[in-house]
């Protein structure tokens, strides 16, 4: 018996009565070319080969390796690191039970790291998941909120019992999936603006990034203004497109 390592941050999905609805939320087609990260014992990883073409299943833990040898003639196994691994493909969805550990960094690098991925379906913390599409002024608003709002929309949500896991997290999960709609231009630039004005979300936006190094506080407060925003606005509190104009302004 495997025993699931902490330090990958391993709940192996065990129970296959979540499969049907991440195949109803990840809309698979038999043409798909799909992506997974973090495989596990490969409950998914088989249930993904049965219905798509081709599975690019992507694992840290080696040990595993036998268990996922016979998941199907269609599955490409991959070992590494997500987070460092080149994983440009030509598969279009991302269905994974993500580490916990790793979801969010992986969710934002993909959304312009993998140009080819045009949906996503991912089992997340709940909090994550509600994360991603929070609203302005919300406690769970962040950057990587207006970051995954500003390419995607939502298309599901499905919570998660704990039982699907073993071993079960102490945390409460859900499904989110969510569709590419758009990419703002420069999207490098753009993460940075974010991030430097969620760096210090308790401060005014002109303090933040000017804390964060990304610009004077007179011309941060100087943008604010240029797209109707007073100086002592928080990052909280602009809508996502508002921080496309606020980069173009701090150009």
């Amino acid at each position: 018996m495997i025993s699931p390592k902490k330090q990958y941050g391993q709940h192996f999905l065990v129970d296959e009565n979540i499969l049907g609805v991440i195949g109803r939320l990840a809309q698979l087609e038999p043409d798909d070319v799909v992506l997974e990260i973090g495989p596990g014992l490969g409950v998914l990883t088989r249930y993904l080969a049965e219905r798509v073409a081709r599975v690019i299943a992507v694992e840290v833990d080696a040990s595993l390796e036998p268990h996922l040898r016979s998941v199907g003639e269609n599955v490409e196994l991959r070992f590494g690191d997500a987070l460092r691994l080149d994983l440009r493909s030509d598969a279009t969805k991302l269905v994974a039970n993500l580490p916990y550990n790793i979801a969010t960094p992986l969710v934002v690098e993909s959304l312009d790291g993998l140009p080819s991925i045009e949906l996503w379906c991912v089992m997340v913390q709940r909090e994550v998941a509600e994360r991603f599409f929070a609203e302005p002024r919300s406690k769970a608003y962040g950057a990587v909120s207006v970051l995954v709002q500003l390419v995607c929309e939502r298309v599901g949500f499905h919570p998660v019992s704990r039982t699907v896991f073993r071993p079960p997290p102490n945390v409460e999960s859900a499904l989110v999936a969510f569709r590419r709609v758009a990419m703002p231009d420069d999207f490098a630039r753009l993460k940075r603006v974010v991030a430097a004005s969620f760096a210090h979300r308790r401060k005014t936006l002109p303090n933040s990034l000017a804390l964060a190094g990304l610009a004077p506080r007179d011309r941060a407060a100087a943008a604010l203004g240029a797209i109707g925003r007073e100086p002592t606005a928080r990052a909280d509190s602009l809508a996502p497109p508002e921080f496309v104009s606020l980069a173009e302004a701090l150009e």
